[in-house]
């Protein structure tokens, strides 16, 4: 671990936990401080609380001790520099927040305290101080089995670095654990009812609830008779309103709901049982022991009779469309194209034929209008489609103006087709003198400085004749000539 320092002296370590942390005495007796590494993680840094043995809690942010030597010692003092909190002009601006998750009520937060809490007892159950002289911290000290140092390591490993609630709760709440760690444990045993119920009051005992802790429907022994759940229950908060299970139903769930029967009844429970599929209502679990039918089903001799909505007029389709039953209900499907209403699904099941469809025996069938002339122009050609037909233009054609004209195929042009007299003087120009930069290249034989003339003066030859006329040119590459 490494070296770390507080303005009131060297901490020395006493103990190690199972899970890292360590407790740290400053001085010894009654003047000893301690610290524990649970500060919430959103304040960023390592921050520690140090406290007497008996007194009030204050964070303190610890810092390494400066290395030795010159550069590390500024590498050090220019790390805590850009550590310390610049101007709002220079710090970042924050990111977009989301919309923040649902917070848990505090009674459940204290109900997870306290359960890593007397998990953590478990874990240190055979631990002892591990300062190297263990018969002589017990015997100046106290027991490790009761010691704050045992406390200190179960309080470490209580919340979970990212929950911020749980740490708010303990350092609100953590002066009473104390309290019950060195008092109240032999008169109060159940940290969760003396911390979360009697003293902080976040929540309320099994079966009640509200800010007066009042009993749920049904009792404290069976909230809700057993088959649902009190809203609220064992906190300071809720309705108290039962939810009940499937099946039930009533303030405190003592009835059998819509589709059920009761199997079985006595002075405390209730077995409710599914009636056969559309009863709503039932005597028995059979399909003769309906009393009560649901939508879309009709009583007759004790048994629930499907009502076929498409024969009895009770379906509500649109003109286009056609009536399908089904168990308890009804469809309406669309009719196929060719129809204007139907009967059923298909063109054989046409009412009317729609406009580009004709009668065929039983069916209604495209007409093949490009069987006689309805593409009136020239060089235009019919194309039948569903229901209907389009003209075109006929293969090499294409439609301008409403007309169809032959498409013209360009002819390619050569580069120096379109060159003025101007341009022609100037290429003839840039001939002579890269035979004249060609030839003083040959006689230094390959010398680089004049190489380097006479690339550099054909580029200068070539740069200048494609700027007299490159509109014509880029022109003429983007027209594909």
């Amino acid at each position: 671990m490494a070296r770390r320092h507080w303005l009131g002296g060297k901490l020395r370590p006493l103990g190690c936990g199972a899970g890292g942390g360590c407790t740290f005495y400053a001085g010894c007796g009654s003047d000893a401080v301690r610290r524990r590494p649970t500060a919430p993680a959103a304040w960023g840094g390592r921050f520690f609380l140090l406290r007497g043995l008996r007194g009030s809690p204050a964070w303190v942010k610890m810092a390494p001790w400066p290395p030795k030597g010159l550069v590390p010692a500024v590498l050090w003092g220019l790390s805590l520099f850009l550590n310390l909190p610049g101007p709002i002009w220079l710090q970042p601006s924050p990111p977009p927040q989301s919309s923040p998750p649902p917070q848990p009520h505090p009674c459940h937060t204290c109900r997870g305290l306290v359960d890593s809490f007397n998990k953590g007892l478990e874990r240190t159950i055979r631990d002892n101080f591990g300062g190297g002289n263990t018969a002589w911290e017990e015997e100046n000290l106290s027991k490790y089995k009761d010691s704050e140092t045992r406390l200190v390591e179960v309080l470490e490993g209580v919340c979970s670095k990212s929950d911020f609630e749980c740490h708010r709760l303990l350092e609100l709440s953590e002066e009473l654990v104390e309290s019950w760690w060195f008092h109240k444990q032999q008169e109060a045993p159940d940290l969760f009812q003396w911390l979360c119920s009697d003293s902080l009051k976040l929540c309320c005992p099994a079966g009640t609830f509200g800010p007066s802790c009042l009993p749920c429907p049904g009792g404290t022994e069976r909230p809700c008779g057993g088959y649902g759940q009190c809203e609220g229950e064992g906190t300071r908060g809720g309705s108290g309103h039962c939810d009940c299970q499937a099946g039930y139903r009533g303030e405190a769930c003592g009835q059998c709901g819509l589709g059920y029967f009761e199997a079985e009844r006595n002075a405390s429970h209730l077995v409710c049982s599914a009636c056969f599929g559309p009863c709503a209502r039932c005597s028995g679990p059979e399909e003769s022991n309906c009393l009560q039918c649901k939508k879309g089903w009709a009583l007759h001799h004790l048994k629930c009779v499907d009502i076929d909505e498409c024969g009895t007029e009770g379906a509500n389709c649109g003109a286009d469309q056609f009536c399908v039953n089904t168990e308890g209900s009804y469809e309406c499907r669309d009719c196929a194209k060719a129809c204007l209403g139907c009967m059923g699904a298909g063109p054989g099941r046409c009412k009317k034929c729609s406009p580009g469809y004709q009668q065929v025996g039983s069916k209604c069938l495209d007409v093949d209008e490009c069987e006689t002339e309805v593409c009136p122009g020239e060089n235009k050609q019919c194309e039948n489609t569903e229901g209907g037909y389009r003209c075109i233009c006929a293969e090499g054609y294409k439609q301008m103006e409403g007309i169809c004209v032959k498409e013209q195929i360009p002819e390619s042009a050569g580069f120096f087709s379109e060159m003025t007299e101007d341009e022609l003087v100037v290429l003839q120009q840039m001939f002579f003198g890269i035979i004249i930069c060609a030839l003083a290249t040959l006689a230094a034989k390959g010398d680089l400085v004049f190489t380097a003339i006479f690339i550099g003066a054909v580029a200068a030859m070539t740069g200048y004749w494609l700027s007299e006329r490159s509109d014509r040119v880029l022109e003429g590459f983007i027209k594909g000539r």
